[in-house]
């Protein structure tokens, strides 16, 4: 059993960058891949990024790319997302997940889940 615990999130102006960071409890944590999905109330669960288990790949939802950067430090177990010129419709709760299969982009193939933080960005 993962378990998944995120942070970083907080109040940002639009064009203001913020970095969520994923800590996993599990010492196999290198044996997953990594991904960072947010969703808005009502809204289903949207893909953000993904990254495979060794860091070679990267894989980004169109609305986040060149903007945002996953990445992961298996030695720490961490997997961080740096988000860069943050706009309103970023707003929302995000969520890390580990899985077995990259590049994953709907929620349903992860495994494991973080309990969110919210992130808002204000105009």
């Amino acid at each position: 059993q993962v378990q998944l615990v995120e942070s970083g999130g907080g109040l940002v102006e639009a064009g203001g960058s913020l970095r969520l960071s994923c800590a996993a409890s599990e010492r196999t944590f290198n044996r997953y891949a990594m991904a960072w999905f947010r969703q808005v109330a009502g809204k289903e669960r949207e893909f953000v990024a993904a990254i495979d288990w060794t860091s070679s790949y990267t894989y980004y939802a169109h609305s986040v790319k060149g903007r945002f950067t996953v990445s992961r430090h298996n030695a720490k177990n961490i997997v961080y997302l740096q988000m860069n010129s943050l706009k309103p419709e970023d707003t929302a709760v995000y969520y890390c997940a580990a899985g077995d299969s990259y590049p994953a982009t709907t929620w349903l193939r992860y495994n494991y889940w973080g309990q969110g933080t919210q992130v808002t960005v204000s105009s």
